[in-house]
């Protein structure tokens, strides 16, 4: 039987101004500048650069345009001086002005990968069929896509009818571009594909083929007598050789031959620097952009006050500038709140990570958690998550991201609390130390570290050594 009824309850809903800050505190400070951007385009009472204020001139709008309590203030756009925070890169010098970082040119991997089927010279009709091909590599270099699949997008998408044979055809042409490896389609045929270009490189060359061809589900199990007994090997040196052939191979084509990917660099958020033993924190300069509300719109808006006209037009005009003064002044405060929130951030955290920051000593960072933070600067953990997902510090020591100071503690014997920082790294000079030919299993590297004073369970074990990429002890043997 169903029920009408009324009930009643409270709930927290963000302004839509609210939304955009947070958005805006995401953005790392290599995308700042393309989200200021966008603002200049769809806003034209924001501009770059900064005035000297000027005069205030009291203004009495018409009775009809009296601002309403939603309405903003004619003054407050006459403010131009929105600059508070030291930044990195302030100063007098005029040289550093128009300095922006450096941008690596060159082609993307499809790019070269095409200019390269351009060698081939391919029919029109080949050469859709080479471009589909190259289109559906993924960015580690590996086509995924079922050929089939691919044959219905090009019938769909280009009207190109087809069949397997000569699309695998046209495959196997771009498996022999550079990088090698490219367009394979799993990882077994990506390492066939780099070891037939070595054949002639020696005896271990041809092992290495066979145990890729021939046995390959050993190989990644790293059953290496199941290997010398299939492949009848005779020395163990020259399957040793081969292996170390096959570890040397590229696992993902795509993602990191030089040259052929765009090249990214890091752009840190804050800058730490020492200076006669006292740390200086600053923003990054990029985070500090000349901004202004645009001085034609609010003369726009002093005329229209001063105007006798009354009409619907008018009125409408004025509402469209009051718009577009009250978006500029709320994004130049964001980013100035912005400023804010990320120095408050970064503050707590230098001051909580201090001896780590001052000495470089990874055996000196504290357990830290989200709330620890949030807790000193009496903001949200979401915000504090926020700043810290994204942003980096570049230190006298090297850059670090803000996920980086962030990690849970550890009991010892001894009733201190340690940074599971510190218990991964005990871990791994562990694994890095140990017998490869017998390494530790997760059982024995928890004993190692309980014998060290770090009291915790296999299963922790287990999922520090994942965290670390380390694999499991069958895994890591060697011959």
């Amino acid at each position: 039987m169903q029920k009408l009824g009324l009930t009643q309850s409270l709930s927290q809903k963000l302004s839509p101004q609210q939304i955009q800050f947070i958005k805006l505190l995401q953005v790392p400070t290599a995308e700042l500048e393309t989200r200021i951007e966008e603002e200049l385009e769809i806003n034209p009472a924001l501009e770059e650069g900064k005035e000297e204020p000027e005069e205030k001139e009291e203004i009495e709008e018409p009775e009809e345009f009296e601002a309403k309590e939603d309405d903003i203030n004619i003054d407050d756009y006459l403010q131009d001086d929105y600059s508070g925070y030291k930044m990195q890169g302030d100063g007098p010098n005029p040289d550093d002005d128009d300095k922006d970082m450096p941008v690596a040119i060159s082609n993307s991997l499809n790019e070269q990968l095409e200019v390269q089927l351009g060698y081939l010279n391919l029919g029109e009709h080949e050469e859709l069929i080479g471009k589909q091909l190259i289109g559906s590599i993924e960015s580690d270099g590996y086509i995924r896509r079922e050929l089939e699949s691919i044959i219905n997008d090009l019938a769909f998408s280009q009207n190109v009818e087809t069949d397997l044979d000569e699309v695998e055809s046209i495959l196997i042409k771009i498996q022999t571009f550079d990088p090698p490896g490219i367009a394979a389609r799993n990882l077994k045929e990506c390492l066939q594909l780099q070891l037939e270009r070595k054949l002639e490189d020696g005896e271990e060359v041809e092992v290495a083929m066979r145990i890729v061809s021939d046995c390959f589900d050993e190989f990644t199990k790293k059953h290496y007598d199941k290997i010398i007994k299939k492949l009848g090997i005779a020395d163990e040196e020259v399957l040793k050789d081969a292996v170390d052939d096959i570890t040397k191979l590229n696992p993902k084509p795509g993602g990191t031959s030089t040259g052929l990917v765009k090249t990214q660099y890091l752009i840190p958020d804050f800058i730490l620097t020492a200076n006669d033993g006292n740390l200086e924190l600053s923003l990054n300069s990029r985070n500090a952009p000349q901004l202004k509300v645009s001085r034609s719109y609010n003369d726009m808006l002093h005329a229209y006050g001063k105007s006798d006209k009354k009409d619907k037009k008018l009125k409408e005009t004025v509402s469209f500038v009051k718009q577009k003064l009250d978006a500029a002044k709320w994004f130049i405060d964001a980013i100035r709140q912005r400023q804010n929130t990320l120095l408050n951030t970064m503050n707590a955290i230098l001051q909580y990570q201090y001896d780590f920051f001052l000495e470089g000593d990874e055996s000196k960072l504290k357990p830290m958690i989200l709330k620890d933070i949030a807790d000193r600067i009496n903001m949200d953990i979401s915000t504090v998550s926020r700043v810290a997902n994204s942003k980096s510090i570049q230190t006298d020591i090297g850059i670090f991201p803000l996920k980086y100071f962030f990690s849970e503690g550890i009991a010892t014997d001894s009733g201190e609390d340690v940074s599971s920082r510190e218990v991964k790294q005990v871990l791994k000079e562990l694994t890095d130390n140990e017998d490869k030919k017998k390494p530790l299993s997760d059982d024995k590297l928890e004993r190692h570290l309980k014998d060290k004073g770090y009291n915790i369970a296999r299963r922790t074990v287990a999922k520090y050594r994942e965290q670390l990429n380390i694999p499991v002890a069958r895994l890591r043997k060697e011959l």
